[in-house]
């Protein structure tokens, strides 16, 4: 299937060779990535899925930007699998309104307070009970769910918070911040690498940074 995505994009050389270099890519992100998938489904659509990203990725890099294209490509790979998953809805209509209605005021509840709601705090904005509440939220979590094998999943489930436990959008954003630091800084010329780690690992003020590379402030 991934050698059926690529022939079918419109032949540009260089398009092409980044497409057919970073097909490892796909595969690595699709592979570290476990679902629970229906039937019908397999680890080949994944690919599929994700080429689709590679070549929007693909289109849209800019070299001149300074931004290695995994780099680039990484998010629009794993990004477009999973809009595609999302888009495989296999709950009842009735269910699957009720997933939604929950989901948008667990949003909406999100942005007003900057924080997860709590179950109560969903009930009450919803007008139902906890019960119905863990209901709705069983239907989701028996629905299509990707995570990542090497940390927990972002399911519904896991978005409400816990009052006695650290907030996990906060914890997960600040996990992706900090991997992607990681891989600009490795991209960075190896000086301006050094400067980096001696400002803000060692604490060092940049006079005295200044001093040890021997340049100017």
């Amino acid at each position: 299937m991934v050698d059926a995505y690529v022939h079918t994009v419109t032949s540009h050389p260089d398009r092409d060779r980044l497409i057919l270099e970073h097909i490892p890519l796909l595969k690595h992100i699709a592979g570290r990535m476990t679902f629970d998938l229906p039937g019908g489904m397999d680890r080949d659509d994944l690919y599929g899925f994700g080429m689709l990203g590679l070549i929007g990725a693909a289109d849209s890099w800019d070299a001149s930007r300074g931004l290695k294209f995994s780099t680039f490509a990484y998010p629009r790979i794993r990004g477009a699998i999973l809009d595609e998953l999302r888009r495989s809805d296999f709950l009842p209509r009735g269910r699957r309104e009720k997933v939604r209605a929950l989901d948008a005021e667990l949003a909406r509840l999100e942005q007003v307070h900057g924080a997860p709601p709590t179950p109560e705090e969903l009930a009450e904005a919803l007008g139902v009970d906890l019960d119905e509440v863990d209901a709705i939220m069983a239907s989701a979590s028996n629905a299509l769910e990707a995570t990542l094998d090497d940390g927990p999943g972002e399911s519904l489930a896991s978005m409400l918070r816990d009052p006695q436990s650290p907030d996990p959008v906060e914890s997960a954003e600040w996990n992706e911040l900090k991997s992607l630091l990681v891989t600009v800084i490795e991209d960075l010329p190896e000086q301006e690498k050094t400067v980096i780690t001696l400002y803000y690992a060692e604490e060092l003020l940049l006079r005295e940074i200044a001093t040890i590379l021997d340049v100017t402030e």
